[in-house]
């Protein structure tokens, strides 16, 4: 009997030292973590600046027994701006996207568009040295439209619509950057040149360039028009801002085009001046006005009265801007 309890005893201590090995087992297996190197992380974003811009300007008319009459009537210009820009040694590398849509309401009759604008630019430059403005450089540009445009009051049928048009520019040439006088010129004597009209009835039309359609002797349409336009021509733009007075800064865009296949020498026109004056950190006011001219672009009339528009020839675009809004930077 002692012999039988010895032994049960026995085998009870041993099956509690074996477990207690293998829990000592399970608990010391671990698992090791090797530290996260983001050295080489923080040292690009070094190299990147940004900025984002949000505003809105805004008017208003209200009359009630206004003695010499008037319609009430409020306008909306709404903005964004995004910049991303990277420079390090010899390489430049510069992008920016504006987004710009305006309406006015006006008693009496419909809301209509003032300003519509998508624009998105990117260059890519590098030099040889560091003392150096001049870059080879490579540019992209896409510019189109949010939503359909009209020859007002008639709102039936639009004259313009999203990528109706819509262009590219695609060139290569070199870039002088002037960062102390914020002067930037550009020169492409290689620039590829797309006008994009994705509406079909527009394009049949041979709006902004394209080939229209073909049409037998009672108008019916043989050929669809093309939706695409190409063209190879020489480009310069430039910009140049500056703070002519504190507070209040000058800026001015332009962009001048010739296709080398048609009609070289006959330039197309793009042309901003923009003056901001800031009152403080969150109000700001700007006049500006912008020209066009492209002589693919035709206009579209009711020169006889018959309540039809009919297409006339190329002519100069201006549009003057006066606005005082809130704005948002960071």
């Amino acid at each position: 009997m002692k012999i039988k309890l010895l032994a049960l005893i026995f085998l009870i201590t041993t099956s509690n030292s074996i477990a207690s090995d293998f829990k000592y087992v399970a608990v010391t297996d671990t698992v090791a973590t090797v530290p996260k190197d983001t050295t080489n992380t923080d040292s690009m974003m070094m190299y990147w600046t940004e900025k984002n811009t949000f505003g809105v300007n805004m008017s208003e008319v209200a009359f009630v027994n206004w003695n010499s009459g008037g319609n009430n009537s409020i306008s909306a210009l709404f903005y964004a701006n995004f910049e991303r820009n990277f420079k390090r040694d010899h390489t430049l590398w510069k992008n920016s996207a504006s987004l710009r849509y305006g309406i006015n309401a006006q008693e009496g009759r419909e809301v209509r568009k003032t300003e519509d604008e998508i624009r998105v630019k990117s260059s890519f430059g590098y030099r040889q040295d560091s003392t150096s403005n001049w870059y080879y450089s490579g540019r992209f540009s896409f510019n189109t439209q949010f939503s359909n445009g009209y020859k007002y009051p008639d709102t039936e049928k639009a004259i313009s619509k999203f990528m109706a048009p819509g262009y590219t520019f695609l060139g290569a040439g070199t870039e002088f950057s002037h960062p102390e006088d914020d002067l930037t010129i550009y020169l492409s004597p290689i620039t590829f040149k797309s006008t994009f009209v994705l509406d079909q009835r527009l394009a049949d039309e041979g709006m902004f360039g394209v080939t229209p359609a073909v049409k037998d002797e009672l108008g019916n349409i043989i050929e669809e028009g093309e939706n695409l336009r190409t063209e190879f021509g020489f480009l310069v733009t430039s910009d140049f801002s500056k703070e002519v007075f504190d507070n209040v800064n000058f800026n001015n865009q332009l962009s001048l085009y010739s296709d080398y296949l048609n009609k070289f020498g006959n330039v197309d026109v793009d042309w901003q001046m923009n003056l901001n004056m800031k009152v403080n950190d969150f109000i700001k006011a700007n006049v500006g006005s912008h020209i066009r001219y492209d002589d693919d672009v035709k206009f579209k009339e009711d020169t006889d009265g018959d309540g039809t528009l009919e297409t006339s020839g190329p002519r100069v675009q201006l549009k003057q801007m006066l606005g005082v809004g809130v704005v948002y930077e960071f």
